[in-house]
């Protein structure tokens, strides 16, 4: 082969590749740009009123008719994947104050069975104030019925997620969040998120586990 032709195959040759890559890249930034689109489409709020508070909650999210006068707002969670059963968010709201925070921890932390139990206690600021976030996996005694008939029902592999919120006006509240490990699991950034807590800022404090 000549000299010219040898450069002009190795010319070709480069242009060919060039233009592969070219086509390549043009194709990740298309992916790239469509999944963006696809989170902030799947990343959608709506605000909830809770009392003195709001939450701003996916819109898949689920608002229900409050069950008590002590409930400020219940929101259904759907499950995910091979979870049927769907995920519960309550926000309490009591006019004497409803405890302490450590009382409400420990409470919490009691709900569970202590065979198998994982705790993990965080605190943590947010725009509508301080907070205590309690995340708790195993079997949880779910409530069932009026609270002073003391009732439960042992739901293995579970996952709750407990607030104190620490207003400044209405005192605190406390936000409840318990499911499926799975589904739960799945939306904590999103419950965070919704009274203004983040997981970056937060700090981790031993959990005296009762």
């Amino acid at each position: 082969m000549s000299r010219h032709c040898l450069q002009l195959h190795l010319s070709r040759h480069s242009f060919f590749w060039s233009l592969l890559v070219c086509i390549g890249c043009c194709g990740l930034i298309a992916t790239a740009k469509g999944d963006d689109e696809a989170d902030k489409g799947s990343a959608k709020t709506k605000s909830v009123k809770a009392g003195g508070i709001t939450l701003k909650v996916p819109e898949a999210w689920k608002e229900k008719e409050s069950t008590s006068s002590f409930r400020a707002a219940e929101i259904e969670v759907p499950g995910s994947g091979d979870d049927k059963t769907p995920g519960e968010l309550v926000v309490f709201h009591f006019q004497g104050g409803g405890g302490g925070v450590q009382a409400n921890v420990d409470r919490w932390i009691g709900q569970f069975e202590s065979d198998g139990r994982n705790v993990k206690v965080f605190q943590g600021k947010s725009a509508q104030g301080e907070y205590t976030l309690v995340e708790l996996t195993g079997t949880y005694k779910k409530p069932i019925g009026p609270p002073i008939q003391m009732r439960s029902k042992p739901m293995p592999g579970w996952r709750v997620l407990g607030v104190v919120l620490q207003t400044a006006d209405g005192g605190p509240y406390f936000i409840k969040l318990d499911g499926p490990d799975k589904t739960i699991a799945g939306v904590a950034n999103n419950f965070r998120a919704s009274f203004g807590g983040n997981a970056k800022e937060e700090k981790e404090v031993k959990a005296d586990s009762k």
